[in-house]
């Protein structure tokens, strides 16, 4: 890695890139501005590495999720954009022109893209919210398994599923076995939300840390979250049971994880 294309990156709340607000959210962040994916433009910090995954993992499609050019900022379902207060970088994965992609779809989108490039069509399936049942990708498209269908299989899912229902689907995992995929998700009444792991490190104590990923409302691009302490895009585990993002606070005890 040549140290020319390193950077440290600083981010504030309601940035514009005519405008950078001091009082608000700050974060520096030594990347590698020359690298499309998550595990390859996010160093991990001090003493931390990365474990390897099978190329076929979840956990290693979503730590190499490609990402837009440093800079990007998120685009929301409409085209316009928004301000850098709340993430670092950019996923780079197309949104419908609707208002549909938003917090628990983004995370519904990850799993199903991800089962689709593997080919694990049959287990494409998420939990509608109306009849509480799951709705296939194969009963959908039926013969049909283009990514053409299978995008508007997801939309369609957007449609009907939320939270709720992804909360439902979900299982309770504990916070000291959190691994890349897991999810923190709240159903709330009347709204919720929800993030995924998409990166960790560990040290040879076993101290972790993790990295998340959302989108928000309105429907937005997914984003790699910074850690509102300003210490970049990395959590560490909290000192209380409350776990601070930049637009939702999560209990520990709200992570939960696939069926895999």
């Amino acid at each position: 890695m040549l140290l020319s294309s390193l950077i440290l990156l600083t981010f504030c709340q309601n940035y514009t890139p005519d405008n950078l607000n001091s009082t608000g959210l700050s974060s520096k962040i030594l990347i590698d501005s020359n690298a499309n994916t998550i595990a390859q433009r996010y160093l991990c910090t001090d003493s931390f590495y990365r474990l390897k995954y099978d190329t076929g993992s979840f956990q290693y499609y979503l730590s190499h999720l490609p990402l837009k050019p440093v800079g990007s900022r998120v685009q929301y379902f409409d085209g316009s954009y928004k301000s850098a207060y709340a993430y670092s970088s950019v996923i780079d994965m197309d949104i419908s022109p609707l208002d549909l992609q938003q917090c628990a779809d983004a995370v519904m989108r990850l799993r199903g893209e991800y089962l689709y490039n593997t080919r694990q069509y049959d287990k494409i399936a998420f939990r509608f919210l109306g009849d509480g049942k799951m709705h296939s990708f194969k009963e959908y498209a039926g013969h049909d398994q283009s990514y053409k269908k299978f995008r508007k299989y997801m939309d369609y899912v957007f449609s009907y599923a939320n939270t709720a229902s992804l909360h439902k689907q979900l299982y309770p995992q504990s916070f000291y076995k959190m691994q890349i995929g897991d999810v923190f998700i709240q159903k709330g009444n009347p709204y919720g939300h929800a993030v995924i792991v998409v990166d960790m490190c560990q040290n040879k104590n076993g101290d972790k840390k993790f990295m998340l990923a959302q989108s928000y409302m309105p429907a937005q691009e997914t984003q790699v979250l910074l850690n509102p302490d300003g210490s970049g895009s990395w959590y560490s585990k909290p000192e209380t049971i409350k776990l601070y993002t930049p637009e939702w606070t999560f209990d520990t005890t709200d992570l939960r994880t696939w069926n895999h």
